[in-house]
Protein backbone atom coordinates (compact mmCIF):
# COMPACT_ATOMS: atom_id res chain seq x y z
CA UNK A 1 0.00 0.00 0.00
CA UNK A 2 2.80 2.41 0.90
CA UNK A 3 4.59 1.75 -2.40
CA UNK A 4 1.37 2.36 -4.35
CA UNK A 5 0.77 5.59 -2.45
CA UNK A 6 4.34 6.78 -3.09
CA UNK A 7 4.19 5.92 -6.80
CA UNK A 8 0.84 7.70 -7.13
CA UNK A 9 2.22 10.78 -5.38
CA UNK A 10 5.24 10.82 -7.70
CA UNK A 11 3.00 10.59 -10.75
CA UNK A 12 0.89 13.49 -9.47
CA UNK A 13 4.03 15.57 -8.92
CA UNK A 14 5.17 14.80 -12.45
CA UNK A 15 1.84 16.08 -13.77
CA UNK A 16 2.22 19.36 -11.86
CA UNK A 17 4.84 22.06 -11.78
CA UNK A 18 5.49 25.34 -10.05
CA UNK A 19 5.24 28.74 -11.75
CA UNK A 20 6.53 32.01 -10.32
CA UNK A 21 5.30 35.23 -11.93
CA UNK A 22 7.01 38.49 -11.04
CA UNK A 23 4.42 41.26 -10.88
CA UNK A 24 4.81 44.92 -11.77
CA UNK A 25 5.45 45.96 -8.15
CA UNK A 26 8.29 43.38 -7.96
CA UNK A 27 6.31 41.04 -5.73
CA UNK A 28 6.06 37.42 -6.81
CA UNK A 29 3.03 35.19 -7.30
CA UNK A 30 3.75 31.46 -7.10
CA UNK A 31 1.27 28.73 -7.98
CA UNK A 32 1.18 25.06 -8.92
CA UNK A 33 -0.57 24.11 -12.14
CA UNK A 34 -1.13 21.01 -14.21
CA UNK A 35 1.42 20.14 -16.88
CA UNK A 36 -1.19 20.38 -19.64
CA UNK A 37 -2.51 23.77 -18.43
CA UNK A 38 -2.74 26.47 -21.06
CA UNK A 39 -1.51 30.01 -20.81
CA UNK A 40 -5.04 31.35 -20.32
CA UNK A 41 -5.36 29.43 -17.05
CA UNK A 42 -2.23 30.99 -15.55
CA UNK A 43 -3.14 34.44 -16.84
CA UNK A 44 -6.62 34.19 -15.29
CA UNK A 45 -5.09 33.11 -11.96
CA UNK A 46 -2.89 36.21 -11.88
CA UNK A 47 -5.73 38.54 -12.86
CA UNK A 48 -7.92 37.03 -10.14
CA UNK A 49 -5.08 37.50 -7.65
CA UNK A 50 -4.82 41.18 -8.65
CA UNK A 51 -8.62 41.63 -8.85
CA UNK A 52 -8.09 42.89 -12.41
CA UNK A 53 -10.93 43.03 -14.95
CA UNK A 54 -9.38 45.21 -17.68
CA UNK A 55 -6.83 42.51 -18.34
CA UNK A 56 -6.57 42.62 -22.14
CA UNK A 57 -3.77 45.21 -21.97
CA UNK A 58 -1.48 42.84 -20.07
CA UNK A 59 0.49 39.71 -20.88
CA UNK A 60 2.96 37.24 -19.43
CA UNK A 61 6.52 37.41 -20.71
CA UNK A 62 9.19 34.75 -20.36
CA UNK A 63 12.74 34.20 -21.58
CA UNK A 64 13.88 30.94 -23.16
CA UNK A 65 17.31 29.32 -22.51
CA UNK A 66 18.71 31.18 -25.54
CA UNK A 67 17.83 34.52 -23.87
CA UNK A 68 15.06 35.19 -26.39
CA UNK A 69 11.96 36.94 -25.05
CA UNK A 70 8.47 35.61 -25.75
CA UNK A 71 4.91 36.48 -24.84
CA UNK A 72 3.07 33.49 -23.39
CA UNK A 73 0.33 32.43 -25.80
CA UNK A 74 -2.91 31.90 -23.93
CA UNK A 75 -4.26 29.25 -26.34
CA UNK A 76 -1.28 26.89 -26.05
CA UNK A 77 0.09 24.66 -23.32
CA UNK A 78 2.57 26.39 -21.03
CA UNK A 79 4.90 23.38 -20.86
CA UNK A 80 5.10 23.18 -24.67
CA UNK A 81 5.94 26.88 -25.02
CA UNK A 82 8.65 27.17 -22.37
CA UNK A 83 11.70 25.14 -23.35
CA UNK A 84 13.40 25.28 -19.95
CA UNK A 85 12.76 22.88 -17.10
CA UNK A 86 10.34 23.74 -14.26
CA UNK A 87 9.96 25.60 -12.01
CA UNK A 88 9.17 28.38 -14.48
CA UNK A 89 9.78 32.08 -13.85
CA UNK A 90 7.85 34.68 -15.82
CA UNK A 91 6.86 38.35 -15.62
CA UNK A 92 3.55 40.19 -15.86
CA UNK A 93 3.94 43.24 -18.09
CA UNK A 94 1.83 45.64 -20.12
CA UNK A 95 1.62 44.12 -23.59
CA UNK A 96 -0.71 46.59 -25.31
CA UNK A 97 -0.35 50.12 -23.95
CA UNK A 98 -3.72 51.91 -23.67
CA UNK A 99 -3.95 54.82 -26.13
CA UNK A 100 -5.28 56.97 -23.26
CA UNK A 101 -4.12 55.38 -19.99
CA UNK A 102 -5.55 58.13 -17.79
CA UNK A 103 -9.02 57.35 -19.17
CA UNK A 104 -9.02 53.72 -18.06
CA UNK A 105 -12.15 52.75 -16.18
CA UNK A 106 -10.70 51.25 -12.97
CA UNK A 107 -8.08 52.61 -10.64
CA UNK A 108 -6.37 49.22 -10.27
CA UNK A 109 -5.73 49.13 -14.03
CA UNK A 110 -4.37 52.68 -14.01
CA UNK A 111 -2.11 51.80 -11.10
CA UNK A 112 -0.61 48.79 -12.90
CA UNK A 113 -0.04 50.83 -16.07
CA UNK A 114 1.52 53.52 -13.86
CA UNK A 115 3.98 50.94 -12.50
CA UNK A 116 4.85 49.82 -16.03
CA UNK A 117 5.50 53.34 -17.30
CA UNK A 118 7.54 54.14 -14.19
CA UNK A 119 9.62 51.08 -15.02
CA UNK A 120 9.94 52.23 -18.65
CA UNK A 121 11.13 55.61 -17.43
CA UNK A 122 13.81 54.07 -15.25
CA UNK A 123 15.03 51.62 -17.90
CA UNK A 124 15.32 54.33 -20.53
CA UNK A 125 12.51 53.28 -22.85
CA UNK A 126 10.50 56.46 -22.23
CA UNK A 127 12.22 59.65 -23.31
CA UNK A 128 11.58 63.07 -21.82
CA UNK A 129 13.16 66.49 -21.63
CA UNK A 130 14.26 68.03 -18.35
CA UNK A 131 11.01 69.76 -17.44
CA UNK A 132 8.94 66.66 -18.19
CA UNK A 133 11.40 64.45 -16.31
CA UNK A 134 11.14 66.60 -13.19
CA UNK A 135 7.34 66.68 -13.34
CA UNK A 136 7.03 62.90 -13.86
CA UNK A 137 9.39 62.16 -10.98
CA UNK A 138 7.53 64.60 -8.74
CA UNK A 139 4.25 62.84 -9.55
CA UNK A 140 5.85 59.56 -8.54
CA UNK A 141 7.05 61.04 -5.25
CA UNK A 142 3.65 62.50 -4.48
CA UNK A 143 1.85 59.24 -5.33
CA UNK A 144 4.11 57.07 -3.22
CA UNK A 145 5.29 59.16 -0.24
CA UNK A 146 2.52 61.76 -0.05
CA UNK A 147 2.80 65.47 0.76
CA UNK A 148 6.13 67.01 1.64
CA UNK A 149 6.76 66.93 5.38
CA UNK A 150 9.89 68.74 6.67
CA UNK A 151 10.01 66.39 9.64
CA UNK A 152 10.06 63.28 7.47
CA UNK A 153 11.80 64.61 4.38
CA UNK A 154 15.14 66.27 5.13
CA UNK A 155 17.15 68.29 2.66
CA UNK A 156 18.13 66.26 -0.38
CA UNK A 157 15.47 63.59 0.24
CA UNK A 158 14.76 63.20 -3.49
CA UNK A 159 18.36 62.09 -4.08
CA UNK A 160 17.67 58.86 -2.20
CA UNK A 161 15.58 57.63 -5.09
CA UNK A 162 16.43 57.17 -8.73
CA UNK A 163 13.74 57.60 -11.36
CA UNK A 164 16.06 57.50 -14.39
CA UNK A 165 19.22 55.56 -15.25
CA UNK A 166 21.30 58.62 -14.29
CA UNK A 167 20.42 62.15 -13.28
CA UNK A 168 21.97 65.25 -11.77
CA UNK A 169 21.76 67.26 -8.57
CA UNK A 170 20.09 70.07 -10.47
CA UNK A 171 17.27 67.77 -11.55
CA UNK A 172 16.95 66.38 -8.01
CA UNK A 173 16.46 69.92 -6.66
CA UNK A 174 13.87 70.64 -9.35
CA UNK A 175 11.98 67.43 -8.49
CA UNK A 176 11.94 68.37 -4.80
CA UNK A 177 10.77 71.94 -5.56
CA UNK A 178 7.81 70.68 -7.61
CA UNK A 179 6.93 68.12 -4.97
CA UNK A 180 7.04 70.72 -2.18
CA UNK A 181 5.11 73.52 -3.88
CA UNK A 182 2.94 72.32 -6.78
CA UNK A 183 1.53 68.94 -5.74
CA UNK A 184 0.39 69.50 -2.17
CA UNK A 185 -2.88 67.77 -1.40
CA UNK A 186 -2.90 65.43 -4.38
CA UNK A 187 -4.02 61.90 -3.54
CA UNK A 188 -2.10 58.91 -4.93
CA UNK A 189 -4.89 58.31 -7.46
CA UNK A 190 -4.78 61.91 -8.69
CA UNK A 191 -0.99 61.92 -8.93
CA UNK A 192 -0.99 58.66 -10.84
CA UNK A 193 -3.64 59.95 -13.24
CA UNK A 194 -1.64 63.14 -13.82
CA UNK A 195 1.47 61.04 -14.37
CA UNK A 196 -0.33 58.97 -17.00
CA UNK A 197 -1.68 62.07 -18.74
CA UNK A 198 1.84 63.48 -18.93
CA UNK A 199 3.44 60.22 -20.07
CA UNK A 200 0.94 59.51 -22.83
CA UNK A 201 1.93 62.78 -24.53
CA UNK A 202 5.54 61.62 -24.90
CA UNK A 203 6.10 60.11 -28.30
CA UNK A 204 8.02 57.09 -27.05
CA UNK A 205 5.08 56.13 -24.86
CA UNK A 206 4.42 52.43 -25.35
CA UNK A 207 7.75 51.68 -27.07
CA UNK A 208 9.10 48.17 -26.50
CA UNK A 209 12.29 48.22 -28.60
CA UNK A 210 13.50 45.32 -30.73
CA UNK A 211 17.22 45.61 -31.67
CA UNK A 212 17.87 45.13 -35.40
CA UNK A 213 20.15 46.31 -38.21
CA UNK A 214 19.23 47.99 -41.45
CA UNK A 215 20.45 46.83 -44.86
CA UNK A 216 23.64 48.87 -44.39
CA UNK A 217 24.47 47.13 -41.11
CA UNK A 218 23.64 50.13 -38.92
CA UNK A 219 21.98 49.40 -35.53
CA UNK A 220 18.33 50.33 -35.22
CA UNK A 221 15.38 49.72 -32.92
CA UNK A 222 11.96 48.69 -34.17
CA UNK A 223 8.91 49.22 -31.99
CA UNK A 224 5.13 48.93 -32.11
CA UNK A 225 3.17 51.61 -30.27
CA UNK A 226 -0.56 52.32 -29.84
CA UNK A 227 -0.29 54.75 -32.75
CA UNK A 228 1.81 52.81 -35.24
CA UNK A 229 5.18 51.35 -36.20
CA UNK A 230 8.38 53.31 -35.50
CA UNK A 231 12.06 52.90 -36.34
CA UNK A 232 14.58 54.57 -34.03
CA UNK A 233 18.17 54.99 -35.17
CA UNK A 234 20.96 57.00 -33.60
CA UNK A 235 19.43 60.26 -32.40
CA UNK A 236 16.70 60.18 -35.02
CA UNK A 237 13.34 58.65 -35.63
CA UNK A 238 13.82 57.56 -39.22
CA UNK A 239 10.35 56.12 -39.84
CA UNK A 240 6.86 56.33 -38.42
CA UNK A 241 3.96 54.46 -40.00
CA UNK A 242 0.42 54.67 -38.70
CA UNK A 243 -1.41 51.37 -38.27
CA UNK A 244 -3.82 52.14 -41.10
CA UNK A 245 -0.80 52.64 -43.40
CA UNK A 246 0.82 49.26 -42.62
CA UNK A 247 -0.49 46.66 -45.08
CA UNK A 248 1.64 43.60 -44.39
CA UNK A 249 4.37 42.25 -42.10
CA UNK A 250 6.61 39.41 -43.30
CA UNK A 251 9.73 37.63 -42.12
CA UNK A 252 12.03 34.96 -43.47
CA UNK A 253 14.94 33.76 -41.38
CA UNK A 254 16.44 36.89 -39.82
CA UNK A 255 14.92 39.27 -42.40
CA UNK A 256 11.89 41.36 -41.48
CA UNK A 257 9.81 43.27 -44.05
CA UNK A 258 7.21 45.99 -43.48
CA UNK A 259 4.89 46.89 -46.37
CA UNK A 260 3.02 50.18 -46.18
CA UNK A 261 0.87 52.52 -48.26
CA UNK A 262 1.31 56.12 -47.23
CA UNK A 263 -0.66 57.67 -50.05
CA UNK A 264 -2.53 56.38 -53.06
CA UNK A 265 0.61 56.61 -55.18
CA UNK A 266 3.13 55.92 -52.44
CA UNK A 267 4.08 52.38 -51.41
CA UNK A 268 7.19 51.53 -49.40
CA UNK A 269 8.93 48.39 -48.20
CA UNK A 270 11.23 48.54 -45.18
CA UNK A 271 13.73 45.74 -44.58
CA UNK A 272 15.61 45.02 -41.34
CA UNK A 273 17.68 42.15 -39.98
CA UNK A 274 17.15 40.72 -36.50
CA UNK A 275 19.99 39.13 -34.47
CA UNK A 276 18.53 35.62 -34.79
CA UNK A 277 15.66 33.90 -36.64
CA UNK A 278 13.92 33.44 -33.28
CA UNK A 279 14.16 37.18 -32.55
CA UNK A 280 12.80 37.94 -36.02
CA UNK A 281 9.84 35.62 -35.52
CA UNK A 282 9.13 37.23 -32.14
CA UNK A 283 9.28 40.66 -33.79
CA UNK A 284 6.84 39.52 -36.50
CA UNK A 285 4.38 38.02 -34.02
CA UNK A 286 4.45 41.19 -31.90
CA UNK A 287 3.73 43.26 -35.01
CA UNK A 288 0.84 41.02 -36.07
CA UNK A 289 -0.70 41.19 -32.60
CA UNK A 290 -0.32 44.96 -32.23
CA UNK A 291 -1.71 45.64 -35.69
CA UNK A 292 -4.76 43.47 -35.00
CA UNK A 293 -5.31 44.97 -31.53
CA UNK A 294 -5.12 48.63 -32.51
CA UNK A 295 -6.32 48.58 -36.13
CA UNK A 296 -9.33 46.26 -36.26
CA UNK A 297 -12.86 47.18 -35.21
CA UNK A 298 -13.90 43.69 -34.05
CA UNK A 299 -12.10 40.51 -33.02
CA UNK A 300 -14.19 38.62 -35.59
CA UNK A 301 -12.14 40.40 -38.26
CA UNK A 302 -8.92 38.75 -37.08
CA UNK A 303 -7.48 36.37 -39.66
CA UNK A 304 -4.65 33.86 -39.60
CA UNK A 305 -1.54 35.51 -40.99
CA UNK A 306 1.26 33.75 -42.88
CA UNK A 307 4.84 34.96 -42.96
CA UNK A 308 5.13 33.94 -46.62
CA UNK A 309 3.04 34.26 -49.78
CA UNK A 310 3.38 30.53 -50.50
CA UNK A 311 1.17 28.09 -48.65
CA UNK A 312 3.84 25.42 -48.25
CA UNK A 313 6.42 27.56 -46.43
CA UNK A 314 6.63 30.07 -43.60
CA UNK A 315 4.95 30.42 -40.20
CA UNK A 316 1.26 30.93 -39.53
CA UNK A 317 -0.03 32.92 -36.58
CA UNK A 318 -3.36 34.28 -35.40
CA UNK A 319 -3.96 36.86 -32.71
CA UNK A 320 -6.34 35.54 -30.08
CA UNK A 321 -8.11 38.09 -27.96
CA UNK A 322 -10.25 41.18 -28.08
CA UNK A 323 -9.24 44.33 -29.96
CA UNK A 324 -8.80 47.77 -28.41
CA UNK A 325 -12.24 49.07 -29.37
CA UNK A 326 -13.96 46.04 -27.85
CA UNK A 327 -11.87 46.33 -24.68
CA UNK A 328 -12.92 49.95 -24.18
CA UNK A 329 -16.56 49.07 -24.80
CA UNK A 330 -16.40 46.28 -22.22
CA UNK A 331 -14.62 48.51 -19.72
CA UNK A 332 -17.44 51.05 -19.92
CA UNK A 333 -19.84 48.33 -18.74
CA UNK A 334 -17.91 47.53 -15.54
CA UNK A 335 -20.01 48.30 -12.49
CA UNK A 336 -18.54 47.22 -9.18
CA UNK A 337 -17.05 48.66 -6.04
CA UNK A 338 -13.46 49.74 -6.76
CA UNK A 339 -11.08 47.06 -5.46
CA UNK A 340 -8.68 47.96 -2.68
CA UNK A 341 -5.19 48.83 -3.91
CA UNK A 342 -2.13 48.02 -1.82
CA UNK A 343 0.40 50.50 -3.12
CA UNK A 344 4.07 49.77 -2.65
CA UNK A 345 6.11 52.55 -1.07
CA UNK A 346 8.90 54.14 -3.06
CA UNK A 347 11.80 52.18 -1.64
CA UNK A 348 15.03 51.10 -3.35
CA UNK A 349 14.32 48.00 -5.39
CA UNK A 350 15.29 46.28 -8.61
CA UNK A 351 13.21 48.71 -10.61
CA UNK A 352 14.10 51.85 -8.61
CA UNK A 353 17.44 51.33 -6.87
CA UNK A 354 18.99 53.87 -4.57
CA UNK A 355 21.10 56.50 -6.19
CA UNK A 356 23.98 55.45 -3.98
CA UNK A 357 24.32 52.37 -6.20
CA UNK A 358 25.85 54.49 -8.95
CA UNK A 359 27.55 57.89 -9.30
CA UNK A 360 25.74 60.93 -10.61
CA UNK A 361 26.70 62.14 -14.05
CA UNK A 362 27.75 65.64 -14.75
CA UNK A 363 26.73 67.33 -17.98
CA UNK A 364 27.96 65.61 -21.13
CA UNK A 365 29.83 67.85 -23.60
CA UNK A 366 28.55 68.06 -27.15
CA UNK A 367 30.64 65.81 -29.41
CA UNK A 368 30.07 64.22 -32.81
CA UNK A 369 29.05 60.60 -32.35
CA UNK A 370 26.78 58.20 -34.18
CA UNK A 371 24.70 57.61 -31.07
CA UNK A 372 23.32 59.97 -28.48
CA UNK A 373 24.32 60.94 -24.96
CA UNK A 374 21.62 62.89 -23.24
CA UNK A 375 22.43 64.82 -20.10
CA UNK A 376 19.38 65.69 -18.04
CA UNK A 377 21.54 68.13 -16.03
CA UNK A 378 22.06 70.36 -19.09
CA UNK A 379 18.70 69.94 -20.76
CA UNK A 380 19.36 66.47 -22.26
CA UNK A 381 21.93 67.69 -24.77
CA UNK A 382 22.08 65.43 -27.77
CA UNK A 383 24.83 64.81 -30.27
CA UNK A 384 24.04 65.47 -33.86
CA UNK A 385 25.87 62.87 -35.92
CA UNK A 386 23.80 59.69 -35.99
CA UNK A 387 23.61 56.52 -38.01
CA UNK A 388 22.38 56.55 -41.57
CA UNK A 389 18.70 56.17 -42.14
CA UNK A 390 17.37 52.98 -43.57
CA UNK A 391 17.16 52.76 -47.38
CA UNK A 392 13.61 52.32 -48.59
CA UNK A 393 12.56 50.45 -51.70
CA UNK A 394 9.90 52.66 -53.22
CA UNK A 395 7.53 51.64 -55.97
CA UNK A 396 6.07 55.07 -56.54
CA UNK A 397 7.16 58.45 -57.80
CA UNK A 398 6.22 60.29 -54.63
CA UNK A 399 8.52 62.23 -52.36
CA UNK A 400 10.72 60.50 -49.82
CA UNK A 401 9.11 59.43 -46.55
CA UNK A 402 8.78 62.23 -44.04
CA UNK A 403 7.96 60.96 -40.53
CA UNK A 404 5.53 63.16 -38.65
CA UNK A 405 4.90 63.50 -34.95
CA UNK A 406 1.39 63.52 -33.53
CA UNK A 407 1.50 67.27 -33.03
CA UNK A 408 3.35 68.63 -36.05
CA UNK A 409 5.30 67.65 -39.15
CA UNK A 410 9.07 67.59 -39.06
CA UNK A 411 11.22 70.03 -40.97
CA UNK A 412 10.67 69.57 -44.71
CA UNK A 413 14.36 70.03 -45.40
CA UNK A 414 15.22 66.70 -43.77
CA UNK A 415 13.47 63.33 -43.93
CA UNK A 416 14.33 62.58 -40.29
CA UNK A 417 13.82 64.50 -37.07
CA UNK A 418 17.03 65.44 -35.26
CA UNK A 419 17.05 66.13 -31.53
CA UNK A 420 18.07 69.61 -30.43
CA UNK A 421 18.06 71.43 -27.13
CA UNK A 422 15.55 73.97 -28.37
CA UNK A 423 12.99 71.58 -29.88
CA UNK A 424 13.36 68.18 -28.30
CA UNK A 425 10.87 65.48 -29.19
CA UNK A 426 11.22 62.23 -27.23
CA UNK A 427 10.31 59.95 -30.12
CA UNK A 428 13.16 61.37 -32.17
CA UNK A 429 15.83 59.79 -29.99
CA UNK A 430 16.87 56.25 -29.35
CA UNK A 431 18.80 57.00 -26.18
CA UNK A 432 17.37 58.74 -23.10
CA UNK A 433 19.46 59.40 -20.01
CA UNK A 434 23.11 58.33 -20.24
CA UNK A 435 24.95 55.53 -18.48
CA UNK A 436 28.44 55.38 -17.04
CA UNK A 437 31.21 55.69 -19.61
CA UNK A 438 32.99 52.53 -18.52
CA UNK A 439 29.95 50.45 -19.45
CA UNK A 440 29.67 51.71 -23.02
CA UNK A 441 31.68 48.98 -24.74
CA UNK A 442 29.75 46.23 -22.96
CA UNK A 443 26.47 47.97 -23.72
CA UNK A 444 27.30 48.19 -27.44
CA UNK A 445 27.84 44.45 -27.65
CA UNK A 446 24.57 43.83 -25.79
CA UNK A 447 22.52 46.05 -28.03
CA UNK A 448 24.00 44.62 -31.25
CA UNK A 449 23.55 41.05 -30.13
CA UNK A 450 20.15 41.79 -28.65
CA UNK A 451 20.70 39.69 -25.52
CA UNK A 452 21.80 40.45 -21.96
CA UNK A 453 24.70 38.67 -20.33
CA UNK A 454 23.11 36.70 -17.56
CA UNK A 455 19.87 35.29 -16.25
CA UNK A 456 19.95 37.72 -13.33
CA UNK A 457 20.21 40.68 -15.68
CA UNK A 458 17.26 39.26 -17.59
CA UNK A 459 15.22 39.26 -14.40
CA UNK A 460 16.28 42.73 -13.35
CA UNK A 461 15.72 44.29 -16.78
CA UNK A 462 12.16 43.36 -17.70
CA UNK A 463 12.86 39.66 -18.21
CA UNK A 464 15.30 40.40 -21.00
CA UNK A 465 13.65 43.53 -22.41
CA UNK A 466 16.31 45.49 -24.31
CA UNK A 467 16.43 49.04 -23.01
CA UNK A 468 17.83 51.44 -25.49
CA UNK A 469 18.62 53.78 -22.66
CA UNK A 470 21.04 51.21 -21.31
CA UNK A 471 22.74 50.78 -24.62
CA UNK A 472 25.02 53.79 -24.31
CA UNK A 473 26.87 55.06 -27.39
CA UNK A 474 26.69 52.95 -30.52
CA UNK A 475 29.61 54.94 -31.86
CA UNK A 476 31.86 54.06 -28.93
CA UNK A 477 33.46 51.36 -30.99
CA UNK A 478 32.62 52.20 -34.59
CA UNK A 479 35.27 49.91 -36.06
CA UNK A 480 33.80 46.81 -34.43
CA UNK A 481 30.35 47.81 -35.63
CA UNK A 482 31.57 48.25 -39.22
CA UNK A 483 33.46 44.96 -39.11
CA UNK A 484 30.36 43.24 -37.80
CA UNK A 485 28.30 44.87 -40.52
CA UNK A 486 30.72 43.63 -43.20
CA UNK A 487 30.60 40.09 -41.84
CA UNK A 488 26.83 40.21 -41.64
CA UNK A 489 26.67 41.47 -45.23
CA UNK A 490 28.73 38.52 -46.50
CA UNK A 491 26.70 36.16 -44.36
CA UNK A 492 23.43 37.63 -45.60
CA UNK A 493 24.48 37.03 -49.23
CA UNK A 494 25.12 33.37 -48.46
CA UNK A 495 21.81 33.15 -46.61
CA UNK A 496 19.98 34.71 -49.54
CA UNK A 497 21.51 32.15 -51.92
CA UNK A 498 20.54 29.33 -49.56
CA UNK A 499 17.01 30.67 -49.27
CA UNK A 500 16.70 30.86 -53.05
CA UNK A 501 17.93 27.29 -53.46
CA UNK A 502 15.53 26.07 -50.79
CA UNK A 503 12.64 27.91 -52.44
CA UNK A 504 13.45 26.34 -55.82
CA UNK A 505 13.67 22.89 -54.24
CA UNK A 506 10.32 23.36 -52.50
CA UNK A 507 8.72 24.47 -55.75
CA UNK A 508 10.21 21.48 -57.58
CA UNK A 509 8.95 19.05 -54.94
CA UNK A 510 5.46 20.54 -55.07
CA UNK A 511 5.44 20.33 -58.88
CA UNK A 512 6.56 16.69 -58.82
CA UNK A 513 3.90 15.90 -56.23
CA UNK A 514 1.17 17.47 -58.37
CA UNK A 515 2.33 15.56 -61.45
CA UNK A 516 2.30 12.33 -59.46
CA UNK A 517 -1.26 12.99 -58.32
CA UNK A 518 -2.33 13.70 -61.90
CA UNK A 519 -0.68 10.47 -63.06
CA UNK A 520 -2.53 8.46 -60.42
CA UNK A 521 -5.81 10.08 -61.50
CA UNK A 522 -5.06 9.25 -65.15
CA UNK A 523 -4.37 5.61 -64.34
CA UNK A 524 -7.58 5.40 -62.34
CA UNK A 525 -9.53 6.84 -65.27
CA UNK A 526 -8.05 4.54 -67.90
CA UNK A 527 -7.27 1.25 -66.17
CA UNK A 528 -9.68 0.85 -63.30
CA UNK A 529 -13.16 -0.60 -63.51
CA UNK A 530 -14.57 1.54 -60.76
CA UNK A 531 -18.26 2.09 -61.39
CA UNK A 532 -18.47 5.72 -60.33
CA UNK A 533 -20.81 8.09 -62.08
CA UNK A 534 -18.41 10.93 -62.80
CA UNK A 535 -15.66 8.49 -63.95
CA UNK A 536 -18.08 6.83 -66.37
CA UNK A 537 -19.14 10.18 -67.76
CA UNK A 538 -15.52 11.14 -68.35
CA UNK A 539 -14.70 7.84 -70.07
CA UNK A 540 -17.63 8.23 -72.47
CA UNK A 541 -16.60 11.63 -73.79
CA UNK A 542 -15.17 11.67 -77.37
CA UNK A 543 -12.09 13.56 -76.28
CA UNK A 544 -11.18 10.98 -73.65
CA UNK A 545 -11.72 8.05 -76.08
CA UNK A 546 -9.47 9.75 -78.63
CA UNK A 547 -6.79 10.35 -76.01
CA UNK A 548 -7.10 6.75 -74.78
CA UNK A 549 -6.69 5.06 -78.16
CA UNK A 550 -4.30 7.47 -79.88
CA UNK A 551 -1.95 8.35 -77.03
CA UNK A 552 -2.38 6.33 -73.87
CA UNK A 553 -2.58 2.83 -75.42
CA UNK A 554 0.57 3.29 -77.61
CA UNK A 555 2.41 4.71 -74.62
CA UNK A 556 1.34 1.77 -72.47
CA UNK A 557 2.49 -0.73 -75.14
CA UNK A 558 5.85 1.08 -75.38
CA UNK A 559 6.37 0.88 -71.62
CA UNK A 560 5.37 -2.81 -71.58
CA UNK A 561 7.83 -3.56 -74.40
CA UNK A 562 10.65 -1.81 -72.59
CA UNK A 563 9.87 -3.62 -69.37
CA UNK A 564 9.90 -7.01 -71.15
CA UNK A 565 13.22 -6.09 -72.75
CA UNK A 566 14.76 -5.13 -69.44
CA UNK A 567 13.36 -8.28 -67.82
CA UNK A 568 14.84 -10.42 -70.58
CA UNK A 569 18.27 -8.87 -70.10
CA UNK A 570 18.14 -9.55 -66.38
CA UNK A 571 17.06 -13.19 -66.91
CA UNK A 572 19.78 -13.84 -69.52
CA UNK A 573 22.42 -12.51 -67.16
Amino acid sequence: MLSRFMSGSIRNLEREYSCTVRLLDDTEYTCTIQRDAKGQYLFDLICHHLNLLEKDYFGIRYVDPDKQRHWLEVTKSIAKQIKSQPPFTMCLRVKFYPPEPAALKEEITRYLVFLQIKRDLYHGRLLCKTSDAAMLAAFILQAEIGDYDPGKHPEGYSSKFQFFPKHSEKLERRIADIHKTELIGQTPETSERNFLQKAQMLETYGVDPHPCKDVSGNPAFLAFTPFGFVVLQGNKRVHFLKWNEVTKLKFEGKTFHIYANQKEDKKIILTYFAPTPEACKHLWKCGVEHQAFYKLEKSSQVRTVSSSNLFFKGSRFRYSGRVAKEVMEQSAKIKREPPEIHRAGLVPSRSCPSITHGPRLSSVPRTRRRAVHISIMEGLESLRDSAHSTPVRSVSHGDCFMPRSRSQATDASDGTAVISDEAYSPSDSVLPTPVAEHSMELAVSRQINGAPCSIEEEKESEAGTPSYGEGGDFGADSRSVREGAGGDSALSEVEQVNKFVLSVLRLLLVTIGLLFVLLLLLIILTESDLDIAFLSDIRQTPEFEQFHYEYFCPLRRWFACKLRWVGGLLINK
